[in-house]
């Protein structure tokens, strides 16, 4: 890993990972316009100009670029599955994984509808918190699903435990269980913290199957799946804290390992994605490509609109900059229309590398 010791330098990075965070793609772009920027600006800082006026066109060339970006949108219906599936087939078909695009589109867009929630007129979708991708060696890539549920890698902590329930009652815990006599007629419990081998017995005797040290993470997304609210002592356990919003629970063995299905929920807002594939290296790529377009949709869902891309809309941007930049008086004009400017190396890099002469096509986009 580099250390970065100019401050400028750090800016670009944490910009960087910000547009990774938040966008999921776009970060070769962010970190072009942003040097791009700093670029232009430097000349007028050697001119002495201060750095408030130019700061302060910057915002406001901003503010009217957000305005220009609605006003050129074009709206997406989010219901219409073939279109959102473009959409997402448009992130990754640079990607690694683009001979199964088809696949990979269609788990995206289940994965993100089913954490998407609405309550209160505010939309959320978490997908970092509560859709989680298992990377599971072996099988096929077609084998590669959404499970409307958890999986969690975790085996019963009692050989002679049920691997099987049908409408399971789900107590989720976050300390350490010794044994108590219970009320709440549970069927199923999943602790965060150890289990002792005492309280293993008895809970095997009350014929309760039992998992332990399951992270917090994995606790929340259950919570979430089977509405079932996790306890931090055991004697404030509540009727209402049982978790009833799942139909199954079942212990698998798939390869070498034990893994721990809660499926069949009746509105699941948390899921698994199950990845499989011949490597680990290959499962590792699939799932960065995945994690895009997971970002891609739930960008779109959060913002329905859609821009053109290629460069067409940081034209049509820069140009409306350009004119508008022609009305304003005083020095911030200057850095204003340098945005406008700036705004260019986007088309300008993409002609580069189509080979054509930036020069012709560029005037030629900007009579258009």
């Amino acid at each position: 890993q580099i250390q970065v010791q100019h401050p400028a330098a750090k800016s670009m990075i944490e910009i960087s990972r910000t547009q990774d965070e938040e966008v999921g793609d776009g970060t070769t772009s962010v970190i072009i316009l942003a040097g791009e920027m700093l670029s232009v600006a430097e000349h007028f800082l050697e001119q002495q100009m201060h750095p408030t006026v130019i700061i302060g066109a910057y915002r406001k060339a901003l503010d009217d670029m957000i305005t220009i970006l609605k006003r050129i949108g074009t709206p997406v219906d989010v219901n219409n599955k073939e279109m959102m599936l473009k959409i997402i087939k448009s992130a990754i078909n640079t990607k690694a994984i683009n001979r199964w695009a088809d696949l990979a589109c269609s788990i995206a867009l289940d994965a993100v509808k089913t954490v998407e929630l609405e309550e209160n007129g505010r939309k959320e979708i978490d997908i970092k918190k509560y859709a989680k991708v298992e990377k599971i060696p072996g099988g096929f890539s077609e084998d590669s699903c959404v499970l409307r549920g958890i999986m969690v890698n975790k085996d019963v902590t009692h050989p002679r435990m049920r691997r099987l329930i049908k409408n399971p009652r789900i107590v989720l815990l976050d300390c350490s269980l010794e044994y108590k006599k219970g009320e709440s007629q549970v069927k199923a419990f999943l602790g965060r913290k150890p289990c002792t081998y005492l309280a293993q017995h008895y809970l095997m005797k009350a014929n309760i199957t039992a998992i332990r040290r399951v992270r917090k993470t994995d606790n929340n997304r259950i919570a979430r799946a089977c509405g079932a609210r996790i306890v931090s002592r055991t004697d404030e356990l509540r009727e209402e804290d049982v978790g009833t919003g799942a139909r199954l629970f079942e212990v698998k063995k798939i390869g070498d390992e034990y893994f721990a299905f809660i499926t069949d929920c009746k509105d699941p807002k948390a899921c698994t994605i199950i990845l499989r594939g011949a490597s680990k290296e290959i499962l590792a790529e699939v799932e960065r490509n995945l994690q895009d377009a997971m970002q891609v949709c739930r960008n779109v869902l959060m913002d329905p609109q859609l821009v053109p891309g290629g460069g067409a809309t940081e034209m049509a941007v820069s140009h409306s900059l350009t004119e508008k930049s022609k009305g304003m008086t005083g020095v911030e004009q200057w850095p204003y229309r340098a945005v406008a400017q700036a705004l260019e190396v986007i088309p300008r890099t993409l002609i580069q590398n189509c080979g054509a002469s930036t020069i012709r096509v560029l005037t030629s986009l900007r009579v258009r």
